[in-house]
C-alpha cells in the first residue's frame, strides 16, 4: 500500500516538474518574443508619390520636405523652425509646404510613426499627428521602446481621433504602400538624408533656421518672377516690396 503511494507520489511529482517547465518555457517565450515592428516591404504595390500638403496649393513657391519623423533633426526643424514658417510663410499664402515621407532603415520605429499620422490624415488630422509625432519622439523612437504604437495610440487619443477607425487603419497597414511609393520618390531624386527640403528647384540637405529658410523661399521667388518677366517682358517686382520679415 505504501509503495502504491510512494509511485503515486512521484508520479504527480513528475506531473508537476513537467508543468513547471512548461510554464517556464511559455513565460520565456512571451518575454522574449519580438514586437511586432512595421517595415516597409519593398514588393509594396507601386503607387504614385504625393506626400501631404499644407497650405495654399496656388502659393507661388511649393517647399518639399522629405523627412523621418524619427529623425532628431526632423524633430528639431519640426519643433522649433516649423511653427514660424507655418504662422509668417503658409498662412500668409507665400507658401506651401509639402511633407513626404522618407522613413531611414536605421530608424525601426519610424514607419510605425508615419502609418500612424497616414491614419490620422483619413481623418483630416495628419498636421495635428505630425506634430504630437514630433513632439514625443523621445518616448516612442527606437531607443526608448519596441512597442512604439502604445505611445502613438496616446498621441492620436490626443488629437482627438476616432480611435476605432484609427486603430482599424493602422493595424491594417494599408497606408504603408503609400508611404512606400513617397520614399521610392526620394530615391528618384537621389535624396537619402532627412531632413532635405526642396525649395524653387534647389536641394538642401540639412536642418534650417527660419531665417536661412526665409532666404531660400525669396530666393525660388525671384528666380521665379525673373522667368515670367522673360516670358511677358514685363519688369520684376521685389517679391519682399511690402512685406514684414
Amino acid at each position: 500500500m505504501a509503495s502504491k503511494k510512494n509511485a503515486s507520489s512521484k508520479s504527480f511529482g513528475g506531473i508537476l516538474a513537467v508543468i513547471a517547465v512548461v510554464g517556464v518555457a511559455v513565460i520565456g517565450y512571451v518575454v522574449s518574443r519580438p514586437a511586432k515592428v512595421i517595415t516597409l516591404d519593398p514588393t509594396l504595390p507601386q503607387m504614385a508619390a504625393k506626400g501631404i500638403l499644407r497650405g495654399d496649393s496656388t502659393a507661388p513657391v511649393e517647399v518639399v520636405e522629405f523627412a523621418d519623423f524619427e529623425c532628431p533633426g526632423c524633430g528639431q526643424f519640426a519643433t522649433v523652425t516649423e511653427p514660424d514658417v507655418v504662422t509668417r510663410l503658409i498662412a500668409t499664402g507665400e507658401i506651401s509646404f509639402r511633407f513626404v515621407d522618407l522613413p531611414l532603415d536605421m530608424h525601426r520605429n519610424a514607419p510605425a510613426a508615419h502609418n500612424a499620422a497616414h491614419c490620422a490624415n483619413e481623418q483630416g488630422k495628419f498636421w495635428e499627428m505630425h506634430d504630437m509625432i514630433f513632439l514625443n519622439q523621445d518616448r516612442w523612437n527606437t531607443q526608448r521602446t519596441r512597442t512604439p504604437k502604445k505611445v502613438l495610440e496616446e498621441l492620436a487619443r490626443g488629437v482627438g481621433l476616432d480611435m476605432k477607425a484609427w486603430n482599424e487603419c493602422y493595424d491594417s497597414e494599408r497606408m504603408l504602400p503609400q508611404i512606400a511609393a513617397n520614399r521610392a520618390e526620394a530615391t528618384r531624386l537621389r535624396v537619402n538624408s532627412t531632413p532635405t527640403f526642396i525649395i524653387g528647384g534647389q536641394v538642401i540637405p540639412d536642418v534650417l533656421t527660419y531665417d536661412e529658410f526665409r532666404q531660400y523661399v525669396t530666393a525660388a521667388k525671384i528666380a521665379k518672377m525673373a522667368n515670367e518677366s522673360a516670358a511677358t517682358g514685363k519688369p520684376v517686382t521685389s517679391p519682399t516690396a511690402g512685406k514684414t520679415p
